[in-house]
């Protein structure tokens, strides 16, 4: 199946992209998250629209990602989450929580779907996750998860 991306989705292509994928993936995963929507004629209009807004919000250069880069890696991240007593967390941390975590650590903003967990955050502690920039530039953030 055919079909437009809407936003960044790892391994398979930026926003304005038009990818063929089978179809249940499209069906199934893609389209109801709003991933993605099906590629018709009409259709290649959304594609530079989308692709338009996609180089007005994205990082440019790499001398813009490092310097993000640099901003991100000097913060120290605290996130308060409600813990039980062995230290496993009610639920886990997701990558919209490391996004506003970041920012009210005096942080930049950074975009919640550029944010990319290794495995889901279920513990206290520190961890490490990293945040996609640019295609070649990927910054490391320590994150310590502490009870609230």
């Amino acid at each position: 199946m055919k079909i437009i991306l809407t936003h960044e989705v790892s391994g398979l292509g930026a926003a304005g992209d038009v990818v063929d994928v089978k179809d249940g993936y499209a069906r199934n995963y893609l389209i109801p998250r709003k991933f993605a929507i099906r590629w018709t004629k009409g259709g290649e209009k959304d594609v530079e629209q989308i692709r338009r807004a996609r180089k007005i919000h994205e990082i440019q250069t790499i001398e813009q990602a490092n310097q993000v880069k640099a901003q991100l890696e000097g913060v120290k991240v605290r996130l308060a989450v409600r813990s039980g007593d062995a230290g496993r967390l009610f639920g886990s941390v997701t990558p919209a929580d490391i996004a506003s975590a970041i920012k009210a650590s005096g942080g930049p903003e950074v975009d919640k779907r550029r944010i990319e967990l290794s495995s889901p955050i279920k513990t206290l502690g520190a961890h490490e996750t990293s945040v996609r920039l640019h295609p070649e530039v990927a910054a490391k953030v320590n994150i310590e998860v502490v009870a609230a």
